[in-house]
This record gives structure tokens, C-alpha cells and sequence, in this order.
């Protein structure tokens, strides 16, 4: 009888169950197959150069066969016999690549959808009667004469750092971050940043993990770089922000508890939240409420100045505005506005130039990069809403360096959030 291992004869024979597959590796083997039908899907991997040999030896991928693989390791996943939050982990993250493939064989998926199911979040308007006050707030920091855009960018032109010290200002800020972050959460002995000027991209920052602690930071010398935003730029990118977390991730994830799945990142999946969410925390929690004065002395002593106080208190009444980006790229991918209208709306409500504004749809209208705003906007305001529900007797650091070292998802702090 079926399932009886004797055959008609009534000798017994061997049934083999099939192995279970490694679905960790699996996920990682499916997420390098991506970088091949889409370059700069893996944002970094870290993981036995075999791996990635044998994937690239592989017959070409296809959407469709990638979307088949996602759908295949999601259904293996809640009998892989893995912890829970590995399994939450994976299962956000294949959800990303599920979708993705259906984008990239053209099945029609809505915007907010696409959202959705990238980073476990939705793309929420702003409020433009919030914005209104944010103007209001930066109309009285900014006294004088012309509009509050002219003098806006005429605040921001002022603190720009001299293309030929942007270099120094970066070293600089970078030590002495690297040192509050490496006594407050711990560095790896040989952890390495190296910094490079580059052009002719659609961000202003980008760190290349390169693996056994190593990143290269590139800096974009098409925008120009104010010296109030340099810190929250190297500390996003390095201290404590995405190598920090990379190299804490690396040592204690995939050195010590062998999580392989760990050792690739992917674009458009709930990690990209988590990480840009954290790196745009990265001034708060290694330098805390008064970084602009201590920031304004570490280049000072290169001949820099900027008003570290005024550059706070306009940092905060301009925050309000980040969600503007968002805004444009709902604007334009849900519901129907045409480039010049976004442009028109970011000029209005950013306060920044027809240029800038037009640099800000390139990223938006980039075909991998479109729905990214998102991990900025709701990471940064779902993490910093977890970071502020810590214990009264918990510090910054205690919470923060969670982020840095556990498998966190968007979905698990929502879920930490709801209960208290």
C-alpha cells in the first residue's frame, strides 16, 4: 500500500525522503541571479566566491523563473526548521524578490503595492498645512530680505564646503566619528573606510561593502555639500551608519552564528529600510542632541566655519519637509502627475532649485531605484519612533546598537511598537 516501503513482493524497500533544501543559501543563490538580469540589485555580498562563480556559470535567468524560484523558497520556508526570526528575516526579504520579478517581466504592480511589498511599509503623503509651519519656522531663522526660498538657498550657499576641502572635511568628521562609534558600539580591530570623489550620479552618498570590514565611499561632487549636512553624510555612509553595520553584521551574523543569507544585500527588500532608517539615525546616536556645535569645532579646525546652533535649530524646523520626496514619487508613479508638475511641487514645498528639484526625479524616475525614497521617508520615521519607545532607563546606544546587530524587519518593530 502507499506509503507502506514493501513492494508487491512483500520485501521491504528503502524510501529515501528528499533533502531539505538549505533555503538560506537558496535565498542567496536567487538573490545574485538578480544582479545578473538587473546590475546593482546586490548591493553587496560578502559571501564564498563559489557561490557567486557557480551562480554566473548558470544559464541566463529570467523574471519570470526568478519571480518561480521566490514563490518556491517562501512555500519551503515554515518547514526549514529555522528560528522565528530568521524565518521572518527571509520571508520579507523573498517577498521583496517576488515582486521584483514580477516588475522586471512587466506584470502590471501598482506603486503602492510595490512599496509594500519592498519594505513592508506604506507610502503616505505628507500634510501640506505641516509643511506650511515647517516655513514659518525656517521664515523666522531666516530674517531678511527676498523670498523664503531665495533665502533659504542663500542659508545654504553660505555653508557650502570649498570643493578643494570637501576631501579634508570628510577625514576629519569621519575620525572622529569612527572614534565616538567604535567606543560607544564596538569596531572590528582592522575596519577600513576609504573615501573617493566621483560625478554623474543620482545620489549624493553611496557605500561599496567590500567585505572583511572594508568599504569605499563615494561622494557625489555634482551637488554641492554643506558643511551642516557633512556630518549626518559620513555618518550615514560609515559611523555609525551603513559600514558600521555592515562590519558589526559580518562579525557577529555571519562569523559567529554561520547566517549565510547575511552575506548578500539586496535592493527594493525590507533590509534597505532598516539600514537607511538606522544610517539616518547615525548623528543622533553616536553624537546626540548637539551636533551642530560639535560638529562647527571639528572643521574649524580645518578654517571651516558654519553656526553649529543655527544649523540645529534649521536641521529640525526643516525636517518636517524630507517627506516631501515622497511625496513627489507617489506624485508620479501613483498617481499620474507628469515631471513638471513634481518638479513645480518640490520647489514649492522643499524650498529647493529647478536643478535640484530635476536631480531629485532623475533618482525618482530611475527604474531600480524609484520606489527608494520610501526607505528614507518611513524608515527614518518608523526607526526613530522605535528609538524613542526605549525604556526610560535605556540609553540611545543600548537601543540603537540593536539595529546593528540583530535581523530586525520594518514589520517586527511595527509589531514592537504596537504592544509597548
Amino acid at each position: 500500500t502507499a506509503g507502506s516501503g514493501a513492494d508487491r513482493s512483500g520485501c521491504e524497500t528503502a524510501v529515501m525522503a528528499a533533502p531539505a533544501r538549505d533555503v538560506p543559501l537558496e535565498y542567496v543563490r536567487l538573490g545574485l541571479r538578480f544582479d545578473r538580469l538587473e546590475s546593482g540589485f546586490v548591493d553587496a555580498y560578502t559571501g564564498d566566491p563559489r557561490v557567486r562563480a557557480a551562480v554566473d556559470s548558470e544559464p541566463a535567468p529570467t523574471p519570470q523563473g526568478l519571480r518561480d524560484q521566490a514563490r518556491t523558497l517562501l512555500r519551503e520556508l515554515d518547514s526549514a526548521g529555522l528560528p522565528a526570526d530568521r524565518t521572518d528575516f527571509l520571508r520579507g526579504q523573498l517577498t521583496g524578490l517576488e515582486c521584483s520579478a514580477r516588475k522586471l517581466s512587466g506584470e502590471p504592480v501598482g506603486f503602492a503595492d510595490e512599496v509594500r511589498s519592498y519594505f513592508q511599509v506604506d507610502a503616505v503623503l505628507g500634510d501640506p498645512a505641516v509643511y506650511a509651519t515647517a516655513h514659518e519656522e525656517l521664515d523666522a531663522l531666516l530674517p531678511g530680505g527676498g523670498s523664503l526660498a531665495e533665502r533659504y538657498a542663500a542659508h545654504r550657499r553660505r555653508e557650502e564646503c570649498p570643493p578643494d576641502r570637501l576631501e579634508a572635511a570628510v577625514h576629519a568628521l569621519s575620525s572622529a566619528l569612527r572614534d565616538r562609534t567604535r567606543g560607544q558600539y564596538g569596531l572590528p580591530e582592522l575596519e577600513t573606510v576609504r573615501y573617493e570623489v566621483v560625478t554623474d550620479k543620482p545620489w549624493s552618498g553611496f557605500n561599496y561593502y567590500e567585505g572583511d570590514y572594508r568599504s569605499r565611499v563615494a561622494i557625489n561632487a555634482d551637488l554641492p555639500h554643506r558643511l551642516s549636512q557633512l556630518p549626518h553624510l559620513v555618518a550615514h555612509e560609515s559611523y555609525p551608519g551603513h559600514h558600521t553595520e555592515h562590519c558589526r553584521k559580518e562579525l557577529g551574523l555571519v562569523g559567529r552564528a554561520d547566517r549565510v543569507e547575511h552575506t548578500v544585500f539586496l535592493v527594493n527588500t525590507p533590509e534597505c529600510l532598516m539600514a537607511e532608517g538606522l544610517a539616518d539615525l547615525g548623528v543622533e546616536a553616536s553624537v546626540g542632541e548637539d551636533w551642530g556645535p560639535w560638529a562647527a569645532e571639528i572643521v574649524g579646525d580645518l578654517g571651516l566655519r558654519f553656526d553649529g546652533h543655527l544649523a540645529q535649530r534649521i536641521s529640525a524646523a526643516a525636517a518636517p519637509l524630507n517627506r516631501v520626496r515622497q511625496d513627489a514619487a507617489v506624485l508620479l508613479h501613483d498617481r499620474g502627475a507628469d515631471a513638471d508638475e513634481v518638479v513645480a511641487y518640490l520647489q514649492r514645498w522643499s524650498l529647493v532649485s529647478e536643478e535640484r528639484a530635476r536631480q531629485q526625479i532623475r533618482f525618482l524616475t530611475h527604474p531600480l531605484w524609484r520606489a527608494y525614497i520610501t526607505t528614507y521617508v518611513e524608515g527614518f520615521d518608523l526607526l526613530s519612533r522605535w528609538l524613542a519607545a526605549r525604556r526610560a532607563d535605556q540609553s540611545v546606544a543600548d537601543r540603537f546598537v540593536r539595529l546593528l546587530d540583530e535581523p530586525l524587519t520594518p514589520g517586527a518593530l511595527a509589531r514592537e511598537l504596537a504592544v509597548g
